[in-house]
């Protein structure tokens, strides 16, 4: 079995965003958190720059971590963000 995946990194949007994205945070995080081979999701609101996101994501392996993304990417989490600018970088945890 392959090691696990950690990602990494951030996500901006447009500064009229910042309410739509805080209120669908809280759902995308319990999901993501009950996901099978979540290890660890974290994502939160800069402080100093309310329109930035970090996240960092902790998978039990490639299969969990892809698993993971192909729920977000059929989720209203993913409607709204999909276009925002990131910077993340997935590597081996």
């Amino acid at each position: 079995m392959a090691g696990k995946v950690l990602l990494t990194g951030t996500m901006t949007c447009a500064p009229d965003e910042v309410d739509h994205v805080l209120a669908l945070l809280p759902e995308h995080i319990r999901l993501s958190r009950a996901e099978p081979g979540c290890l660890q999701f974290d994502l939160w609101q800069d402080e100093v720059r309310p329109s930035e996101f970090h996240v960092t994501e902790v998978f039990r392996d490639a299969r969990a971590f892809e698993a993971h993304q192909d729920r977000t990417q059929s989720s209203d989490w993913w409607r709204v963000t999909h276009h925002m600018a990131r910077n993340f970088k997935k590597s081996a945890a």
